[in-house]
């Protein structure tokens, strides 16, 4: 009996606790789809209407890829007319064509314009001296320059990672498991050539649709999590990568991309201070989002265990990039966010 309750003791600490352990610890990819099923219940045509809008890269045309370029496709005007040529009714015809109408009995009646209630007020106005404030165009007065735009969202573009997923050229493919999914490696992670594979996942960081971000995001903490001394040298083929990921001024993709580049920094040493000479490339997006913290004012935030604000996030980020970035990681910083305070020699 004693021998059989250190034998369960035994599997209980060395095999049950730890594979429960793993499975119950939500990863970052994970946490990133969680997300987009709560926000689906709040918008739920949000990533529809971005893709429409030009934000989002658009799928492939075919589960073959795209037509080719001389391939001629049906425009709406060529559906249209095709739809009512098999109706056989202008019903789906809308009222703002100023086409002639057909009436009941046969005739064509010329449509025509409809006259706003503003129109005789504007007819009324040219009488007025040019001095009087009635003559002035409404509205022109107060008008001023024009929105810059910087913390507008930029449109995104496919990525590289997303042109070898679809060839089918990544050594990856997915586990199903009881609470996330995760990546099942067809080769050792060990064994990868980072050079090649490493900027490939970076690259993904940008992309918003799945399966593609849970892959790239997944990916890329394996990658970092097994590189060791590997990941050093290819430091300067993620800068390109990180960089597209800040200009596109998303929110979701800049959290995603600053805790990928923390996890970066403490990968490996010297990843730090070999991220010095490109601090002028990644940090004045950050510069601009710094003091986009949200305001809760006496409410409780309960998603800061979710590290999703932006603000409070790029503190993070600069603290951990000076303290290990070197001794010229500071003045580096300062120089492209003039704000920043140190935490080193502040004692934080």
């Amino acid at each position: 009996g004693t021998r059989l309750q250190r034998l369960a003791t035994s599997w209980l600490c060395h095999i049950f606790l730890p594979v429960m352990s793993y499975l119950s610890k939500i990863s970052a990819a994970a946490q990133l789809v969680h997300e987009d099923e709560f926000r689906r219940m709040l918008e739920p045509g949000r990533k529809k209407m971005d893709k429409l809008i030009g934000r989002l890269p658009k799928g492939q045309e075919s589960p073959f890829g795209d037509f080719p370029t001389d391939y001629t496709r049906p425009g709406d005007e060529q559906k249209r007319a095709s739809a009512l040529a098999v109706m056989g009714t202008a019903s789906l015809s809308t009222p703002r064509t100023l086409e002639p109408l057909a009436s009941a009995r046969g005739k064509t009646t010329p449509r025509t314009a409809r006259l706003t209630p503003r129109e005789p007020q504007s007819a009324r106005s040219t009488k007025l001296s040019p001095r009087s404030p009635q003559a002035t165009p409404r509205g022109l007065e107060s008008s001023g320059p024009p929105m810059a735009g910087a913390f507008k969202r930029r449109n995104i573009e496919p990525s590289e990672f997303r042109r070898f997923y679809d060839r089918n050229d990544l050594p990856i493919q997915i586990m199903h498991t009881g609470t996330q999914n995760r990546i099942a490696w067809k080769v050792d992670v060990e064994k990868l050539d980072y050079h090649h594979y490493l900027p490939i996942f970076f690259d993904g960081l940008r992309e918003k649709e799945e399966p593609y971000r849970f892959f790239a995001v997944e990916g890329v903490y394996n990658l970092l999590e097994k590189g060791g001394s590997k990941i050093l040298p290819v430091v300067p083929q993620l800068i390109i990568p990180i960089k597209k990921a800040l200009n596109t001024r998303d929110g979701e993709v800049m959290v995603t991309t600053m805790k990928v580049l923390q996890t970066l920094v403490l990968s490996a040493e010297m990843v730090g201070e070999a991220l010095v000479p490109y601090y002028r490339q990644i940090l004045p997006v950050l510069n601009i989002f710094k003091s986009a913290t949200k305001s809760t004012f006496d409410q409780m935030d309960y998603s800061q265990r979710k590290r999703m604000d932006l603000g409070a996030l790029i503190d993070e980020t600069l603290e951990i990039l000076e303290t290990h970035g070197g001794e010229d990681a500071f003045i580096n910083i300062k120089y492209v966010v003039p704000t920043y305070e140190s935490a080193v020699l502040c004692g934080v």
